[in-house]
């Protein structure tokens, strides 16, 4: 059947909302897909909340062992039948257009376009909130994606919508991200396909005390996850490296490792010393007191 649109969302004791994200994607205004729930190894009873939607698109699937939301996401693209892939979160709601939004982007697209990416309107409290990404400078289909994707990442993966086959294999996530790990694929999708940028938005999401972006260490690993996995890339693109050693530098500084931060700082400033000059200063003079630190000289 054409426009099968396989939908994966990972859970791990999202009881609370899970049955609203789900219904996000089963009331879309586009039918044809297939809902596939990712359990995660819960405590909480996940099974019976998903098979009591009671909905026959629904497809229920429990891991033994916890893994992250990569390795769920992963999980969940072994059992994908559709021609599309899509990826729902669960505690975020799918706007009611999304996917039939999406399918006519893409469609619309030349064949090397083989994914359509949105925006999401994020939440913090009731009266705080955000467009993400930026609207501001979307992607272009005729740019250097993969140096713009290095340095700022422009895809969040419940916003997009992916051409089965617009990335080799059934393992897309690194599963030892445990944050960044969309960003971290980005960078290597963007090595194998076009992403055309469209800045409506098509998601709403929520910002909550368990959600990964509001952890400082797990945002630390997909910084040196990228930095590691892209290292070859990076040796030749220094300028988007001082950039994302200047990104690690600041969560080393949260978690206390001023002495580490400092390092990646002078690494940074050898790659690129305008990077230093525009970024880091207001940073260094708050916690780091770097004006008073000086680089020995040789023979000092």
């Amino acid at each position: 059947m054409p426009n099968i649109v396989s939908v994966i969302l990972p859970t791990y004791n999202r009881s609370h909302s899970l049955v609203a994200a789900m219904n996000s994607v089963l009331t879309q205004s586009h039918k044809d897909l297939e809902l596939i729930v990712v359990d995660d190894a819960s405590s909480e009873d996940i099974e019976s909340l998903v098979l009591g939607v009671g909905d026959t698109r629904v497809r229920y699937v429990r891991r033994t062992q916890n893994g992250g939301a990569g390795a769920a996401r992963n999980t969940g693209l072994t059992h994908a039948t559709g021609d599309y892939i899509a990826f729902q979160d669960s505690d975020d709601i799918w706007l009611p257009n999304k996917l039939e939004r999406q399918l006519q982007l893409l469609t619309s697209q030349p064949e090397h376009v083989r994914v359509v990416t949105g925006a999401k309107i994020v939440y913090y409290s009731p009266t705080r909130m955000l467009q993400a990404p930026p609207p501001q400078r979307p992607l272009r289909t005729d740019e250097n994606q993969l140096v713009r994707l290095l340095t700022e990442n422009r895809i969040s993966v419940q916003n997009a919508l992916f051409r089965k086959g617009c990335f080799p294999g059934t393992e897309w996530f690194d599963e030892c991200a445990s944050a960044n790990e969309d960003w971290e694929f980005a960078i290597r999708l963007a090595q194998h396909t076009t992403i055309y940028e469209d800045i409506e938005p098509v998601v709403l999401g929520f910002i909550s005390a368990d959600s990964i972006s509001m952890n400082d260490r797990r945002e630390l690993i997909g910084y040196l996850r990228i930095l590691r996995k892209n290292r070859t890339i990076l040796k030749k693109l220094k300028v988007q490296r001082s950039l994302l050693m200047i990104g690690a530098s600041r969560y080393f500084l949260k978690l206390g490792k001023k002495s580490t931060a400092r390092k990646f700082l002078v690494a940074s400033f050898l790659d690129n010393p305008p990077n230093i000059r525009l970024l880091v200063p207001p940073m260094v003079k708050r916690a780091m007191h770097f004006s008073s630190w000086r680089p020995s000289r040789a023979g000092a």
